[in-house]
């Protein structure tokens, strides 16, 4: 089951989170892809849960819905919260911004706090990824563990970001179907390397139907500037800052290479690595079972709560083992 909670974010920017939840009779039934009409869940709605938080954070051009097949394997010992961030899937897309790196981290902090999900387990995949190790490194008091997909840590560069700009006015918009958004990304799309069913699937769920036919969700215009907020900087640094346990997990054919990752779990005071074998970017979408294989171990050594005890009027988590 799926149930939808509006939160405020930075400067008032509205927020969709999804909480993923198992049905009432124990089955892992959805409610669906997380979408749903504008108003459904309220802030008031969120009440506290004593199974221990994970926040899901999507990457560039991604939305809630993406994580729904990986979730689910995570409700049975987890709350599992996915968030749109803000310019993506449901949630607000201000005009006028900001992108910035310090806005996607207080509307993070806004979810987990509105939630009462802390201390949470951040689950980031890819510029989620980014804004996930950059908040346990500036709130540990928030963050019990980390799990880091597929994200670099060295700068991606100018030429990245022309690159990005060059494969967005590539696209053949509007789609006259959802068929022909599925079939450009994935086969005609001329910078695929190979064809990808997963990929066509993964970039059809942020289509939308409008008068001339199917269009992105997000403005790829903001998109760009939330990229340049972060692409030309390396951040190692606030990597060397994170303090709780934190996992790095990649596939073979993924963005982040393993000499990078490597680095990276050397850099983290208290990193670990994983591969999940013939995955790519979007591993965690295309093959969500042998991604969870992946992470299950550090779970169970770091995020399951076993000894449990009531604080104040609610429930909260006795700290990473």
């Amino acid at each position: 089951m799926v149930r939808r909670i509006d939160v405020t974010g930075a400067g008032g920017v509205h927020l969709a989170a999804w909480e993923f939840t198992r049905s009432p009779e124990g089955g892992q039934e959805s409610g669906g892809e997380c979408a749903g009409a504008p108003g459904e869940g309220s802030e008031e709605s969120a009440e506290p849960d004593s199974a221990p938080g994970v926040l899901l954070l999507h990457g560039l051009m991604g939305r809630a819905s993406h994580w729904a097949p990986a979730a689910r394997l995570l409700t049975g010992s987890h709350r599992v919260v996915a968030l749109d961030q803000r310019g993506h899937g449901d949630s607000g897309k201000p005009a006028e911004g900001p992108f910035t790196r310090e806005a996607h981290l207080a509307d993070a902090v806004a979810v987990i706090e509105r939630l009462g999900l802390a201390p949470v387990t951040l689950v980031g995949h890819a510029a989620g990824a980014l804004t996930a190790w950059q908040l346990a490194a500036a709130r540990p008091d928030l963050v019990r563990a980390l799990i880091v997909c597929d994200m670099r840590a060295a700068a991606h560069g100018a030429a990245s970001q022309r690159e990005w700009a060059d494969w967005f006015r590539s696209w053949p918009l509007p789609f006259a179907s959802l068929a022909e958004a599925r079939h450009w990304f994935g086969e005609a799309d001329p910078w695929l390397e190979r064809p990808s069913p997963a990929r066509g699937e993964f970039f059809a769920e942020m289509m939308a139907e409008g008068a001339e036919g199917w269009r992105p969700v997000f403005s790829r215009e903001q998109l760009l500037a939330a990229r340049a907020a972060w692409a030309h900087d390396a951040h190692w640094d606030q990597l060397a800052q994170v303090t709780c346990p934190a996992l790095v997990v990649r596939g073979p054919d993924g963005q982040l290479g393993r000499a990078e990752a490597q680095e990276m779990v050397r850099v983290l005071p208290r990193g670990r690595y994983a591969e999940v074998a013939e995955g790519g970017h979007l591993v965690h979408y295309e093959r969500p079972a042998a991604w969870y294989a992946a992470i299950e171990p550090f779970l169970d050594a770091h995020c399951r709560d076993r000894d449990r005890a009531p604080e104040g009027d609610g429930v909260r988590a006795s700290g990473p083992g």
